[in-house]
This record gives C-alpha cells, structure tokens and sequence, in this order.
C-alpha cells in the first residue's frame, strides 16, 4: 500500500557522488529525508500502487544548492532592503534549498545571543526555505563568541575593512587574535572580509568620497575604472597575508575568505594550504560571470566591494575553482533601495556596494561555465556539497544520498531565459543581470521531500513559507552512501554511518 508521504522524483539525468546516472530516489515527507536512490530508471510499477511517481527526464535533478552568503537584513529597518519572506522565496525560484544568513545588515546585528534571538523571532514562518545564521565577530564582542556557537550559529563573520554600516565596525589585529582564543576549540569557522588599507594606500575606497589628493578618487565618480582604481588587488593581498599570519594563534580552527575577488591572493592561498593552514576561500556569481571591461560608466548595479575586475581575473578564478584551489560559490546577495543603489546617478562612491543574485546564480554560472568546459556536477560540488560543508551541513545538506534532506532541484540546461522582473523574486528589482539572457531553468524545487516552487504553477501558497531554521551543531562529515543496487524488492540499505564507521550494516529484504 502507498504511503502518502512518499514521493519518487525519477530521470535519465541525476547528480549522484559527483557523477552523472539514471537514478530513481523515493523521499519522504514525513522524515524530510531521501530513503533510497537507485542509480537507475525505475517505472512507477515498481513502487507499490498510487506511489506518487514524476519522471522528469531529461531534465537534471541536482542536489538543492546551499548559498553559504546571504544578506536578508532584518529585523530593523533595513528590512525594507531585504527580508526573510522575499529573500528566502528568491532562492526557492533558484532552486537553493538553504542560504545562511549574515550577521550584518540587520539591526541589531548577531553579535550577541540576544541578538541571534530577535533575528530567529524575526524569521519565524516566513521563510520558503532552510536558513541558517551566522554570528559576527566585531571589537568588544569576543566574549559573545562561544555561547554563540552552543545557539547554533554556522560560522562568524569580520570585516578588515570598514563594513559601510556602523553597528558593525571592522576589527584590528588585536580584535582577530582575541576571537581566535576564544574560538581556537569550537567547531565553527572564522570568515574574513578580506580587504585591507595597506599601510601606504592612495585611495580609502569608500571612506572618502569627495576628499582632496591624494585620498580623493583620481578620476570621474560615474565612471567604474575610478571606482575599480580606488579598491586594487593590493587591498586584498594585505589582507589575505595578515589572516595568514594569524593562523598559527588557532591552528585548528578553519578560516575561510568570503568572496575573494583578486587572483592576486592565489599564490598566498596555494602556499599556505600546502603548509597545512586551514584556510580556504569563496567567489561569487559575479566576480566569474561579470567583467569590468562591460560595465558602462555610470551603471551602479555593478559596484561590489571587493570590486569585479578585469575578465582576465575572472579566468584565473574559474581556473582556481577547476584546480580546487577556491572551494565554493556563493551569491553574497546585499540588496538594497534604488535610491541607495543611486540608479540613475551614476556616482559609484554614493552608490551603496552590493549585486542583487540569490535565485539567479545557478543559471548564471551554467551560462558562463559551460563556455568553459565545466559540466554540472562540477557546479553542483562548488554550490552544493562544498557550501554544505563549509556551514556544517554536510550529512544533511548538499548531496542526494540516504538519509540527506530531500532537497532536489529540477534544472533544465537546454532552456533559456530572459532576465526581467518577473524573474527577480527579491524584495528590489535591482540587478546587473536584468534584461541578459541566461542559460537553464530551474523548473521545480524541493524542500525535505515538498515542491515549494514550479515553473509552471509558481510557490504553494496554500502552504506556505515550510522554511525550517537551522539552530543544530555543525555536523561532522557523512561517508557518501548514496545508492542501491538492487530493485526495491531487493533492496540494500545503509546506515549509521559516519567519517570513522568501520562496520557497515546490510540488510537485504
């Protein structure tokens, strides 16, 4: 007899332990859990009668993409920016199934349990998807740290620089080595804004912006190659090279730079993994499909800090992400208002920094990496598994195997679509990719084992935002587990299994 939690999501195309395969996976809503996958294409008589049963091939199921970067802004009243209602139904449109959240633009920020708890009652039943949260390390607040990490809170995040918002300044050296010692034990991760004034610097970014030489812009404030001058490679490298130095105060403790920009840090990051540091790095949808030499004077849509660069650096970061060398992709969506944005003025020093992309990144890094060679399990790795590690979601999040979340995304790669509003579900419709035309549709995305976004039929508003919020520890990292061989009445299961499981239990029925 069919259970009426069951459902089986079929095709000749799914992403399973990096490959592509035929596969049939049966989830259960009940559980929110995936409870088989066989790598092959099962008719729905194989299941027992009234089995609910969809066939999407050829379309691709993916694992639910997992953005580890994401500005919802509220509670406060930035909200108006971005909220957890149309930020996380964005992502659903896009076929991401979690983002975390950062501790910045809301206010107050998550500095201190108090604060992660207003954020918390401020997400409550609005969210279309999983979200996460992470702390945040500003001067002062190093003894917050640890009760922060016991309120589950996926990471913390610091500025070297300043952040543009005042309630979160940036940190010194001092403030760093205090987060490190109270943070050295606790599994958690140590993000970076990486940029960085050095010492002898002509420019000040955005702290000036209408001052007088040297600290003043050299060139026209509407045109982007002033704004790109103003925030250089150097600015990154000098950050990258103290985070560096830092490392050996917590030699366990993983750091992680967001949104690099600047292959400049490469070499720094190469030699520094190779010496057993555990740092590892992030860039954007932006930084790999955008280029400096296509922004217009003028076009504030595109101001991000650290600045997109020159498509030559874009190459470098693609081929950084193909040696493993950058481990994951994220949006790092800042939205905000179009007068904030300046839309129209032209001024990228007034402007505020920050590209609108959460529910548009998948189909924008398949546009542009399948020019290049990349395939999409590749894709899936970077925004996926490796985003879920990063969080400490893996084991739950990022893969489709037994026992993971039923968190599937149905892509299209053959399918394109137009950039309009129409497409932007986040709360501004205030985009550089507005009117370009993009490669891949996601057609469908689930949430443990529930379609909560169609194409065709659009979000389920009779449900509602199912969005569950993601207070757990970090978990420790599942051996991959993800297929039967057999026929569902021969089935083989696993279970129980960890990074240091030694036994394996079969059972065949």
């Amino acid at each position: 007899m069919a259970s009426p939690t069951v459902t089986v999501l079929a095709s000749s195309k799914a992403i399973i332990d990096g490959k592509i395969t035929p596969a049939t996976i049966v989830t259960d809503s009940a559980t929110g859990t995936i409870t088989n996958v066989y790598t092959q294409l099962l008719p729905a008589t194989s299941f027992p009668a009234g089995t609910i049963y969809r066939d999407y091939s050829p379309k691709v199921l993916m694992p639910g993409l997992v953005d580890a970067h994401v500005h919802l802004n509220e509670p406060g009243w930035r909200t108006e920016w971005e909220g957890f209602e149309t930020g996380t139904r964005a992502a659903a449109f896009g076929g991401v199934t979690t983002v975390v959240d950062m501790p910045l633009n809301a206010i107050p920020p998550t500095t201190t349990v108090e604060n992660l708890k207003l954020k918390v009652d401020a997400a409550r039943g609005q969210c279309w998807v999983d979200v996460g949260f992470y702390g945040g390390v500003i001067p002062g607040n190093e003894k917050d740290l640890k009760d922060l990490v016991k309120e589950g809170v996926r990471g913390f995040k610091c500025f070297l620089i300043e952040s543009g918002v005042e309630e979160f300044p940036a940190v010194s050296s001092v403030d760093i080595a205090k987060a490190m010692e109270e943070l050295k034990d606790q599994d958690t991760v140590l993000m970076f804004h990486a940029e960085k004034l050095p010492p002898i610097s002509m420019s000040v970014g955005d702290a000036v912006l209408h001052g007088d030489a040297p600290l003043a812009p050299t060139g026209p404030l509407e045109a982007y190659s002033t704004f790109l001058a103003s925030r250089p490679p150097a600015f990154e490298t000098y950050a990258v090279a103290e985070i560096i130095s830092a490392a050996p105060l917590a030699p366990k403790l993983p750091l992680h730079i967001v949104h690099l920009s600047a292959i400049q840090c490469l070499p720094m990051l190469k030699e520094a993994q190779e010496k057993g540091v555990k740092i590892t790095a992030e860039t954007c949808f932006h930084y790999l499909a955008l280029a400096a030499e296509d922004i217009k004077d003028g076009d504030t849509r595109h101001k991000c800090c650290p600045p997109i660069r020159e498509r030559a650096n874009a190459d470098g970061l693609w081929d950084a992400l193909k040696d493993g060398l950058i481990k994951t992709v994220v949006s790092d969506h800042s939205p905000c208002t179009p007068n904030l944005k300046v839309v129209g003025g032209g001024d990228f020093f007034q402007a505020w920094g920050g590209i609108s992309t959460v529910g548009l990144g998948l189909s924008v890094l398949w546009t542009e990496g399948k020019k290049r060679g990349v395939d999409l399990c590749q894709i899936s790795k970077w925004t996926s598994e490796e985003t879920a590690r990063q969080v400490g979601l893996l084991g739950k999040k990022g893969r489709i195997a037994i026992g993971y979340d039923a968190d599937i995304c149905v892509f299209d790669p053959e399918s394109s679509f137009k950039v309009t509003t129409s497409e932007m579900h986040f709360k501004n419709k205030i985009t550089p990719y507005e009117a370009k035309e993009l490669d891949g549709i996601v057609c469908e995305t689930w949430l443990r084992g529930k379609q909560i976004y169609s194409k065709d039929t659009g979000f389920d508003e009779s449900t509602g935002p199912l969005g569950a919020l993601l207070l757990e520890k970090r978990q420790t990292d599942t051996v991959p587990i993800a297929t039967t061989l057999g026929t569902p009445d021969e089935e083989i299961k696993a279970i129980g299994l960890n990074a240091a499981a030694s036994v394996i239990e079969v059972v065949q029925t």
